[in-house]
């Protein structure tokens, strides 16, 4: 699961993160549905965001909606009701073109598996695949994902051409057009093609913020491994990268504001405070005002001043096979989705996706109801985003 917009479920609350779930879920299926089992690894928090945003802006009643679908292991064998429509076929071309386009990057860069000729291969043969059928499925709604093709190609062209002094916003551009492109069709699948202008804006900037965070994500683990990275390629700093972050996500709420919804709670808190949080993250400052960690005494271990805390014993890592089938275990268990577990290779602690909470202290503190100045769902209906929670 990859992407910048992992909400916390207790700011989203029980109505949004059972409207967040029925995305996520209907993103997964539609993959499923239209391209087959191992379709569905590409599922991923940000594509999420074109079915929500289909659905905000349609009519009740429309060609988006719910369906209830069948008990699902990652839901504990349980039925959903879950997103369905073009808003959801849409998401998984998107998905399924970018995920191509990620998939090739990791094996230009010899990551991990991927520096092995036959695993890159095989890599290839599949992010090929991945290429064909998300423009099939582009097509059956009227989106041409050439666009994201030739996104793709243009990217690589210009990073191997950025050195000291180029603009960081060049490097970022290919992505900016091609979120742009999926951002705007929404409109278009809604029917409100006058939300088209303000939806691509939007689509650019959430571009520029994407590529921009897993930049500083990425920047220390590409300088370790020579890996290439659009800051230090270009010699952005960054204080420069967090006020052009900061930038984007103003510049998105604004265009927000100017664009027509039926329902649109939840793109509001995904789009407009949730997005703070991600870059929070990304820079590694606190998403919560009571801070990242508990209290601890001064003179105690991790306070300030006080002895550096051990670290916790090493673990061996898994090998491929066995952690497949490590994997394979918590998927039928529903521990991957809505449980804490160990990473199936790395033996780290996880939590699952439907509990990726960027604030420790979320089951007390009040940061995470922060968004209680109006609407049933707690998440600022109707107002005009002038609280900055």
């Amino acid at each position: 699961m990859f992407g910048i917009v992992r909400p916390c479920r207790h700011r989203l609350g029980e109505k949004l993160t059972a409207q967040w779930t029925a995305h996520l879920c209907g993103l997964c299926l539609a993959l499923r549905g239209d391209h087959g089992q191992l379709a569905r690894i590409v599922t991923n928090y940000d594509g999420l965001l074109i079915s929500v945003l289909t659905e905000a802006q349609a009519d009740p009643g429309g060609s988006t909606g719910r369906r209830t679908a069948g008990p699902c292991p990652l839901r504990g064998m349980r039925t959903a009701s879950v997103a369905h429509g073009e808003g959801a076929r849409l998401a998984a071309a998107v998905s399924l073109v970018l995920a191509s386009a990620k998939v090739r990057d990791h094996v230009a860069d010899g990551d991990g598996l991927l520096a092995r000729r036959p695993v890159a291969l095989a890599a290839r043969r599949v992010a090929a695949g991945w290429d064909r059928a998300g423009a099939r499925a582009g097509s059956d709604v009227g989106f041409d994902t050439a666009v994201l093709v030739d996104a793709v190609d243009r990217q690589t062209g210009i990073e191997s051409l950025a050195g000291p002094g180029t603009p960081i916003l060049t490097v970022t551009e290919p992505t900016e057009t091609a979120t742009a492109a999926a951002f705007a069709h929404t409109a278009v699948l809604a029917g409100r093609p006058r939300n088209a202008a303000p939806l691509a804006e939007a689509g650019r900037l959430f571009g520029r913020l994407a590529h921009l965070l897993d930049a500083v994500e990425d920047r220390e683990a590409d300088a370790a491994s020579g890996a290439w990275n659009p800051l230090t390629a270009t010699g952005t700093s960054l204080d420069e990268a967090r006020r052009l972050a900061d930038d984007a996500v103003h510049g998105i709420r604004l265009a927000l504001r100017e664009a027509e919804f039926t329902d649109g709670g939840l793109a509001h808190r995904l789009l407009v405070h949730e997005l703070p949080n991600s870059v929070r993250r990304a820079f590694g400052t606190p998403s919560c005002a009571h801070g990242s960690h508990p209290y601890a005494p001064p003179g105690a271990p991790g306070a300030p001043g006080g002895p550096t805390p051990p670290e916790p014993p090493r673990r061996d890592r898994r090998g491929l096979l066995a952690g497949c089938a490590v994997w394979l275990g918590l998927a039928c268990t529903c521990q991957l989705c809505c449980g804490t577990y160990e990473d199936p290779w790395t033996r780290e602690r996880k939590e699952g996706c439907l509990h990726n909470c960027d604030c420790d202290c979320c089951d007390c503190c009040e940061c995470c109801n922060c968004c209680s100045c109006g609407g049933e769902d707690g998440c600022c209906s109707g107002c005009d985003c002038g609280c900055d929670c």
